[in-house]
């Protein structure tokens, strides 16, 4: 039954608001620039050597792989007690009070540095996919581009915010203070998170007991696993988008996370000031124009259809990579920014509706399908970042692993034209 309240469908979108301060202040902005600058270039990580941003990159590509059996299992207990609610705050939790917790981050204990950067992470990408799956029970289908642009655009407002607070802070503190003003910024990040969150958990309704020390509970998670998944492999339209999302999941995903650290090493800022405050502008725009960017490429979708906007931002991520390339000073890699704004948002925005559009509307099994669209979105981050860092790793140049990039958007592009507009009649779900 859709739960079409508009007080419940502003508090989902509250969420987006809450937790979006991770991805800009922690794996965009401030946190890969105070990285980049307080860790070496080489660093030895449990004996071995690496490339401080391979690194970053190669973990991310491991925790991303850990989420992918975690996940799908989860989302079958979340399904089979109606409870998606409970799995959403756990990981959010998780998530904000580790963000918390990266004020202490310290080169001398990298490992247990880097823990926490692993725990932020996970604990963010496993709370959207139970976020996600409430979409398609608050709101009709013809609803679900809109209100999903409402979000992502609510989260790029709410980080902005907070990231203009940051700078604020650490550019209006003498020097000598600014490490301790950028630490302090992790922590606010984590309070945004966490507080704002409840805005969203106090609407969203509630399910029965999930009692994890009960054998049956995982029985009944893999009996509903099983189900969505014979019911994907009947499917003509939702598999092929899935093999279409994952491909090009892996571009998307992985220039969201390494642009900042690509900015820093592969752009001629000249002095180490300038490069910090070319890159905060860098983000900015980027977040800016991402807002209008989402409501374009929805008002795109109404018109045109979903299929024929991906296509379209698609078409746009190859030629700004080719451009990427061949960029070197600051001015046109703002312009290549704010073209990337000008689709990323929409691109998340519109992948996020169109799978929520094409699972049975009948279903209450909604985290077990937003599970098979988060494995594609995290496998693809993982060999997205992999692909990535071991470029790097073994040229010594961020440039060199674009050529990866424009491979996964061109695959992806090609997959999406496979699509069909209407789903072939299959047997009723269930």
């Amino acid at each position: 039954m859709l739960l079409k309240d508009k007080k419940i469908q502003k508090a989902w979108t509250f969420y987006d608001w809450a937790n979006s301060v991770y991805p800009l202040v922690i794996s965009s902005a401030i946190f890969p620039i105070f990285y980049e600058g307080y860790v070496d270039s080489k660093v030895m990580f449990f004996g071995f050597e690496f490339i401080n941003t391979a690194l970053i990159t190669i973990l991310s590509a491991g925790y991303f792989l850990l989420l992918v059996f975690i996940l799908p299992f989860l989302s079958g207990i979340a399904d089979a007690f109606n409870n998606k609610k409970v799995f959403m705050r756990f990981f959010c939790y998780l998530g904000s009070f580790s963000c918390i917790l990266l004020s202490f981050f310290d080169k001398n204990h990298l490992e247990i540095s880097l823990l926490l950067f692993v725990l932020t992470g996970i604990g963010f990408w496993s709370s959207l996919v139970f976020y996600n799956a409430f979409l398609p029970e608050i709101a009709d289908k013809k609803d679900h581009d809109s209100l999903s642009a409402r979000g992502f655009s609510m989260g790029y407002i709410g980080s902005v915010l907070l990231l203009l607070v940051c700078l604020i802070l650490i550019f209006s503190s003498p020097e000598e203070q600014r490490p301790f003003y950028t630490r302090l910024c992790f922590a606010l990040a984590g309070l945004w998170w966490f507080g704002f969150s409840h805005v969203t958990f106090k609407r969203l309704p509630k399910g029965k007991k999930v009692i994890l020390n009960d054998k049956t509970t995982y029985q009944k998670g893999i009996i509903e696993l099983k189900k969505v998944w014979k019911y994907v492999l009947r499917t003509k339209r939702l598999k092929r988008f899935i093999y279409s999302f994952f491909v090009y999941s892996m571009a998307v995903q992985t220039i969201m996370l390494v642009a900042v650290y690509f900015g820093t090493k592969e752009i001629n800022w000249g002095s180490g000031s300038n490069a910090k405050m070319g890159l905060i502008i860098s983000i900015l725009l980027i977040q800016l124009i991402a807002i209008p960017g989402a409501i374009l490429l929805s008002k795109v979708s109404k018109i045109k259809g979903n299929l024929f906007a991906l296509k379209l931002s698609i078409f746009i991520w190859i030629l700004l990579c080719f451009s990427a390339f061949l960029v070197y000073e600051p001015i046109h890699f703002y312009f290549i920014a704010g073209f990337v704004g000008l689709v990323m948002g929409g691109t998340q925005s519109l992948s996020r509706s169109t799978f929520s559009k094409y699972i049975p509307k009948a279903t209450k099994d909604t985290s077990s399908f937003f599970s098979f669209f988060d494995i594609s979105e995290k496998l693809g981050i993982v060999i997205g970042m992999f692909s990535y860092g071991f470029i790097e790793q073994i040229t010594g140049s961020m440039r060199n692993s674009i050529v990866a990039l424009v491979v996964f958007f061109l695959i992806g592009l090609l997959l999406l034209f496979q699509v069909p507009k209407e789903e072939i009649s299959i047997e009723a779900y269930g």
